[in-house]
């Protein structure tokens, strides 16, 4: 079937983000910003699901008129089964972040990679065609970026992860879907090397951590990422900075894997670098008070 967007500009279609916990989430006022600069007339709200009521929770929100919903902690798995039709980069993930209905469809697609790599080639301004890229981590958000990033053609992309049999199973998944290239699957210990771009797609900043890294691994990186972000800089990206390496964390990404899923949804792509600047600033003003 045709997974291309859709060009209906409905009436008060209706939209949510939905997860437990769900009421942090900034998707609401992300989209709300997009509907108002591309004039689209929708709503778009949070849902909090029961951890055992993801798939009610979401047909109740559809029999209701809802067009679509983007999916978020615990139930991006629960969401790739329920989907009927899966884009590419949602099977490759495993995981789906964004539904589309449809009248005899759900539609599963998985933005987050085209996100990371949005921000990464078109706001930071770094290209990755030719250059070594290395992605730490093998858990859902290194598997949901693994496709996109192999799309933009790197010269290699290294997996690294603590347990080696999880970084050699997204390197299967990498093969898979994009055999003609070069992937890499090694420990934290075994890394070596230069790379271009560095990308944490662990869960190590949550605890104010880093991956064990060798500082070697800095000497001709362009580019330190951070997948989580929040008002003052990760654990890992401080440790970047310690060698002069450029850093972002991901709120650009946040904002680019939101627009793609607005994209899929209405058929119109909205600009986002003021919705990015308007999200950084009220991050730091929240820190000022």
């Amino acid at each position: 079937m045709n997974n291309s967007p859709t060009d209906h500009v409905a009436t008060n279609d209706h939209y949510v983000v939905i997860g437990n916990p769900i009421a942090h989430s900034k998707s609401p006022s992300i989209h709300t910003a997009f509907a108002a600069q591309t004039a689209q007339q929708i709503t778009y709200q949070h849902l909090l699901a029961p951890l055992d009521g993801f798939a009610a929770s979401l047909q109740a929100f559809r029999a209701g008129g809802g067009r679509g919903a983007n999916v978020t902690v615990p139930f991006k798995l629960e969401a790739y089964a329920l989907a009927t039709d899966l884009t590419p980069r949602a099977a490759a993930a495993g995981a789906v972040n964004t539904l589309r209905f449809e009248v005899d469809h759900i539609i599963g697609d998985n933005t987050d990679g085209i996100g990371l790599v949005a921000d990464i080639v078109q706001n930071a301004g770094v290209p990755m065609r030719g250059k070594r890229v290395l992605l730490l981590g093998a858990g859902g958000a290194a598997r949901g970026a693994v496709l996109p990033l192999l799309e933009q053609q790197p010269e290699l992309l290294v997996i690294a992860n603590r347990t080696l049999s999880k970084a050699q199973d997204l390197q299967k998944i990498a093969r898979q879907f994009s055999p003609a290239s070069q992937v890499e699957a090694v420990t934290f210990e075994a890394l070596s090397g230069l790379f271009d771009i560095i990308i944490n797609a662990t869960s190590a900043s949550l605890n104010d951590d880093v991956p064990p890294l060798q500082p070697g691994l800095f000497e001709q990186c362009k580019l330190a990422y951070d997948m989580m972000y929040g008002a003052q800089a990760t654990a890992f990206l401080r440790y970047a900075d310690q060698y002069g390496v450029a850093c972002r964390d991901g709120l650009g990404m946040l904002v680019e894997q939101a627009a793609e899923a607005f994209f899929l949804w209405r058929g119109v792509r909205p600009q986002t670098a003021t919705v990015l600047a308007n999200l950084r600033a009220e991050l730091c003003a929240s820190t000022a008070v």
